[in-house]
């Protein structure tokens, strides 16, 4: 009877446990299966058996910037070379800042260059497909996502070394004062949803092959940023790497990495730097082209305004504790998410939901941001290791289904490295509600999906933080507050008078959280001459700005025409736009064509017409990624079981049958 007793206690308190353990999502990460399809998922390069052939075909990156006042101009240099014996088909997925315009390529093999055209996607494949047949040497650059693209090198022979130049421009706005440039290194690995299967939107470019963790990488990286910004420089720094400044008076700088030896293409490399006195004020600038003007306006807003009343919010905090989350970033994000909750005022209130492969809420309703709760928020968060998928799709509609407080401003926060495949899924769910609540992101990681972090924030008309270490939680936590309790400028209107203005960018100005600066960017006709008057609704009240056109500065180049067509591409395509209908794919290949620049349905291609092999013989080679910094190899090939406390339940089940099984044996007996 006493060790009956004891089995029967031992249940209890297994049992109380397992109870205890439900407030707690806890996944168990399961290896893939040899039948599992990895066409689609990344997964762990193993080496080729195939002799003669080399599987690192891509040797290195080389970046050289030239920042001009707010316009960076980029050229990318990527060599491929074929140390092997077999000729070889690479293909190679790399990540841009979200905000380029890609429009220029060169192919060069030996001592000759190919200027690469842009071409209808479908029609560059088409020529691809055929030069690489026919044994041609060809390349071809698709865009995958606004900041992923796919470079497609065939033909690349034995002893072969392949140069390709790639060239963009992209616009640097300060955000409170400080100006940022980043380059976007790595594409960090994708979790493609098993929900993607019954729609069949799983796309071939998530299937790419990982190098584990301390590996080391099979090419070299460096980059060169040259600064000149006509106001002088106050301070220029580097968050990501350890870099060399060479000052070249008080206005201009050269940047270079300390040591390029030293692999820095497994993060994002960000430079930051501030100005003295007054920031760059461009105003307006006019350029006339052989068809068409352009135009770019750039406003300072006006400075933060503390309003006394303060109306009690609700904060919705989702957070990402997946597998690629493990170790710093989910570290970091944990420090994040006790800085947000602490700052919270007594009449606002919070709840939290914790996400990987299916989603776990702290409560069924938002609850007072009391001493108590917070407390009991950051127990919930505290054992959480990261492991498992990431349905971020899930836990939104998990958020969005909590019951509403009447008369409260809902402000939905997820946190995460994005690491996903479906950003489509989430920007319509933000699309279709946009009208519950105002959506605010922050990446964790040091090389975050950007996408999908500034693209949640674009629709959601809010905000998007990242942070690349743990030094930076606190910072973007105070940010957040000053933001979203102190907008800079709201209700803004522009208005144009005697200036004759057409295919004005942005068609709406949402709020204007952080103090950075209002671009506009259209095109006009006629002469350049009347106002452009900006007004809107600061915390002290009305404000109003006039810019007189007769005193634009003139543009040189093609820039302002290049950003102009980004951003329209942007507005017709990103960010859940219903980019499948024929007139938006008409309207975005018809700006590609015009602007020469690749677009969702535009592509580069050079071919050089000399057939090099005509056996056709050559073997299909994905180039291996690293994994991004400090990202676990939790991130690849690894799936998540479908409901929190799996293993746990399994564990009580074995627990009762077994307390079954020995009771009968007791009464038997």
């Amino acid at each position: 009877m006493k060790q009956y007793n004891k089995h029967k206690k031992l249940l209890c308190i297994l049992s109380a446990f397992i109870l205890l353990m439900s407030y707690v999502p806890v996944v168990r990460a399961e290896e893939s299966t040899e039948n599992e399809d990895k066409t689609n998922s990344p997964y762990f390069y193993v080496e080729s058996q195939e002799p003669g052939v080399d599987s690192f075909p891509l040797k290195s990156t080389d970046v050289n910037v030239s920042i001009q006042g707010i316009i960076a101009d980029t050229y990318v240099v990527q060599t491929y070379a074929n140390e092997g014996s077999k000729p070889i088909n690479a293909s190679y997925i790399f990540p841009a800042s979200t905000k380029v315009t890609v429009h220029g390529m060169q192919m060069q093999i030996g001592n000759q260059t190919v200027t690469a055209v842009i071409k209808e996607k479908e029609e560059a494949k088409q020529e691809f497909e055929t030069a690489k047949s026919e044994g041609k040497s060809a390349s071809m650059l698709s865009e995958e996502r606004a900041n992923v693209f796919t470079m497609d090198v065939a033909n690349i022979m034995p002893g072969d070394e392949v140069r390709i130049e790639l060239h963009y421009t992209e616009l640097i706005m300060p955000t409170e004062g400080v100006y940022q440039f980043v380059y976007p290194t790595v594409v960090g690995p994708r979790y493609v949803s098993p929900a993607l299967d019954d729609t069949g939107t799983r796309e071939e470019w998530t299937g790419i092959p990982y190098l584990a963790n301390g590996s080391a990488p099979s090419d070299t990286y460096n980059i060169h940023v040259s600064v000149s910004t006509g106001v002088p420089i106050a301070e220029l720094t580097s968050s990501s790497h350890d870099i060399i400044i060479q000052e070249k008076g008080d206005t201009m700088a050269d940047v270079g990495l300390k040591d390029p030896s030293d692999y820095a293409g497994n993060r994002d490399f960000i430079l930051n730097y501030k100005l003295t006195g007054e920031q760059i004020n461009t105003g307006l600038i006019t350029s006339k082209g052989e068809k068409e003007n352009f135009f770019m306006l750039m406003v300072q807003p006006p400075e933060h305004c503390q309003t006394d009343e303060i109306p009690p919010r609700e904060y919705i905090f989702v957070l990402d504790v997946s597998g690629s989350m493990s170790g710093f970033p989910l570290e970091t994000a944990k420090g994040l998410i006790y800085n947000l909750v602490s700052g919270l005022r007594e009449t606002d209130c919070f709840n939290l939901i914790l996400f990987s492969g299916t989603s776990l809420k702290m409560a069924d309703r938002s609850v007072p941001a009391t001493q108590e709760n917070i407390s009991k928020a950051a127990c919930l968060i505290k054992e959480q290791t990261g492991t498992g998928g990431t349905e971020l799709a899930e836990a939104l509609e998990d958020a969005l289904d909590t019951p509403a407080m009447r008369g409260v401003s809902r402000n939905i926060v997820i946190i995460s490295d994005g690491y996903i495949s479906g950003e489509k899924e989430i920007f319509q769910i933000v699309n279709d509600h946009m009208n519950q609540a105002d959506f605010f992101s922050f990446g964790i990681g040091s090389a975050v999906n950007r996408y999908l972090i500034e693209g949640i924030a674009s629709i959601g008309q809010g905000e998007p933080f990242i942070a690349t270490d743990t030094g930076e939680a606190s910072k973007i936590a105070d940010q957040f507050r000053t933001y979203i309790q102190s907008p800079v400028l709201t209700d803004i209107k522009v208005s144009f008078d005697g200036f004759d203005t057409y295919d004005v960018e942005p068609v709406v100005i949402p709020t204007l959280y952080a103090k950075k600066p209002i671009v506009l960017l259209g095109k006009w006709k006629g002469e350049a001459a009347g106002t452009i008057q900006i007004e809107g609704m600061t915390g002290k009240g009305k404000y109003s700005q006039t810019i007189n056109v007769a005193d634009a500065m003139i543009g040189e180049n093609n820039a302002v025409g290049y950003l102009w067509a980004r951003k329209r591409v942007e507005r017709l395509t990103d960010y859940g736009q219903e980019t499948d209908s024929d007139a938006v794919k008409k309207e975005v290949t018809q700006i590609g064509l015009d602007y020469h620049m690749i677009t969702p349905y535009t592509s580069f291609i050079a071919v050089l017409d000399v057939v090099r092999n005509p056996e056709g013989d050559a073997t299909d080679v994905d180039q291996p990624l690293p994994l991004p910094l400090e990202v676990s190899d939790l991130a690849v090939g690894y799936r998540v079981g479908s409901e929190p406390g799996t293993v746990l339940l399994m564990v009580l089940l074995t627990g009762m049958i077994f307390f079954r099984r020995y009771r009968r044996r007791r009464q038997e007996g």
